[in-house]
């Protein structure tokens, strides 16, 4: 089944992929800033699917550290054949009022180091002939909910270039758009979700199923259930002026605590 690099890979979506791909019988190489959760997950992996996963710690923040990813995915000795670009965090608070140095941080993580490892995989993949990108954007990239929203844009537009890019190489990209997903995410991120409809609400597993299965396919932009489909095409025909107005709304109800006290 070859290997798959996942970023983020101690948490969220980022350990379902890894889980999944385990399943699958891929060895793993598993990325992100803790190494012991990442070493966890490692022995959790061998012992339950009898794969080999190695931890590579870092901090995609960190030019140095991502370069160190990106060599990893270089390596022609030890190929990697899915790439799973999924570390990433939320926003806890809005641009005007936040902190410039969480911004730029935001862009090194899903735009920066999405780029740079992107590159270094397709290099390698389309030498060979074969392999995967999977670059994990959202829905709300297709809406207007500040640095966030922009920085999934991103990652939708550039995946979709790329998959151009690659056609009749042997090697696919794919950018998955989930919504909300039942993770540490919003925990993290400080955010207040608790007056989402619970049919808003998507699994981990059904959003790495749904990616997977989308990758297979070279599907260049996969959204996970027919709920956010139908989201995604609403926000593609009604009028922009009214896609603001409505991400203003939601905005604002996710507020965190702590900005709303200051």
């Amino acid at each position: 089944m070859g290997t798959a690099l996942v970023t983020g890979a101690s948490a969220g979506l980022g350990r379902a992929f890894a889980t999944e791909l385990a399943r699958r019988g891929h060895d793993l190489v598993l990325v992100a800033r803790d190494q012991g959760r990442l070493e966890e997950l490692a022995e959790e992996l061998r012992r339950e699917y009898a794969v080999t996963a190695e931890v590579l710690p870092a901090d995609l923040a960190d030019r140095d550290q991502t370069e160190r990813v990106a060599e990893r995915l270089r390596d022609a000795e030890r190929p990697v054949d899915l790439l799973v670009n999924n570390a990433g965090f939320g926003l806890r608070r809005s641009f005007s009022r936040g902190d410039l140095a969480d911004e730029e941080r935001a862009v090194d993580v899903m735009v920066r180091a999405v780029l740079v490892l992107s590159h270094a995989a397709a290099g390698a993949m389309r030498t060979r002939g074969r392999g995967g990108i999977l670059n994990v954007s959202s829905v709300a990239s297709f809406a207007v909910m500040g640095t966030y929203s922009a920085i999934k844009s991103w990652v939708t537009v550039f995946t979709e270039a790329l998959s151009v890019e690659l056609q009749g190489t042997g090697v696919t990209a794919t950018a998955v758009c989930p919504g909300f997903v039942h993770t540490e995410f919003h925990d993290r991120a400080l955010m207040n979700m608790s007056a989402l409809p619970d049919p808003l609400w998507l699994t981990a597993d059904q959003v790495v199923t749904g990616a997977l299965r989308d990758l297979d396919a070279g599907r260049a932009v996969s959204v996970p259930s027919l709920t956010y489909k139908a989201v995604t095409t609403g926000l593609k025909v009604v009028p922009r002026g009214a896609v603001r107005r409505v991400s203003g709304l939601l905005a604002q109800r996710r507020r965190t605590a702590r900005e709303r006290a200051s």
